[in-house]
């Protein structure tokens, strides 16, 4: 089963990291995008059945990241980018692609 690379966990590592430091209104994450972020920072190995659901998630939440970005907003002010941070960021989408093939 395949580990997150480096730039994909420091990327969840950071999300965390943001979300601890802000006030539970501005949180973002379900239970399940904060479990995928601990997996992630961790360096959890991850199967199947998980990266067709990063897959899918980062998807379907692809835009709202991108508007948000264009905005100018990051995580600290943008529960889209950190949310889609806690799967990852951007980046995860074409690893996790790979990985599926």
């Amino acid at each position: 089963m395949p580990v997150a690379p480096g730039y994909i966990r420091n990327v969840a590592r950071e999300a965390l990291d943001i979300r601890e430091t802000l006030p539970k209104s501005r949180q973002a994450g379900t239970l399940v995008g904060l479990a995928r972020a601990n997996q992630l920072a961790n360096g959890d190995n991850l199967s199947e059945e998980t990266l067709v659901r990063m897959r899918s998630y980062l998807i379907r939440a692809r835009e709202n990241y991108r508007q948000a970005k264009r905005a100018g907003l990051n995580a600290s002010n943008s529960k889209a980018i950190q949310a889609y941070m806690l799967w990852g960021g951007p980046r995860a989408l074409t690893w996790v692609n790979e990985q599926l093939t």
